[in-house]
C-alpha cells in the first residue's frame, strides 16, 4: 500500500477545482519551483489554490501580489508582521500571533517582517502572482 503521509513544509499541496488534491514536488524555496508550480496548474487558473506550510526566520526580501484571488496566512508558531501597501502607497502593519489570521484582498501588494522564528500556513491562488523587490 502507498504511503500517504507527507510533511506539509516539505512538500506543498494544490487544491484543484472538483475537489482535485494533488500533492506537489518539493519545495525548493526558489522562484523556479514558483513557476513550474504555475505551469504545472494553469489549466486550473484563478480556481487552484496552493497550501503551503513554511518556517521563517528572516525578513522577505521581497514583495507579492495575487491577482486572481485573496490569500489566507495562518500564523502557528513565533510571530509574524504582514505588512500591506494601500494604492497610495501607504503601508498598513498587522502583527499575528498563534491562532491569528488574515486575509489580504486580492491584487494587494504585501510583505512580512519576521521579529522572531515563526511558522504560518498560506493558502494562495497562485495564478498570475508577481514579485518585486522590496528595498
Amino acid at each position: 500500500m502507498t504511503r500517504l503521509v507527507r510533511e506539509l513544509g516539505r512538500t506543498p499541496v494544490h487544491l484543484g477545482p472538483g475537489g482535485h488534491v494533488e500533492a506537489l514536488p518539493a519545495f525548493t524555496g526558489t522562484m523556479d519551483w514558483y513557476a513550474a508550480y504555475a505551469r504545472r496548474t494553469q489549466a486550473d487558473g484563478p480556481d487552484g489554490r496552493l497550501v503551503a506550510l513554511h518556517c521563517l526566520d528572516a525578513d522577505w526580501d521581497s514583495w507579492e501580489m495575487h491577482p486572481c484571488g485573496d490569500e489566507v496566512v495562518v500564523c502557528l508558531a513565533g510571530e509574524l508582521t504582514l505588512i500591506r501597501e494601500s494604492p497610495e502607497g501607504s503601508h498598513v502593519r498587522e502583527t499575528l500571533r498563534p491562532g491569528d489570521y488574515v486575509i489580504i484582498p486580492s491584487g494587494v501588494w504585501h510583505t512580512a517582517d519576521i521579529a522572531r522564528l515563526a511558522t504560518a500556513l498560506f493558502i494562495t491562488t497562485g495564478h498570475g502572482t508577481q514579485h518585486r523587490p522590496r528595498p
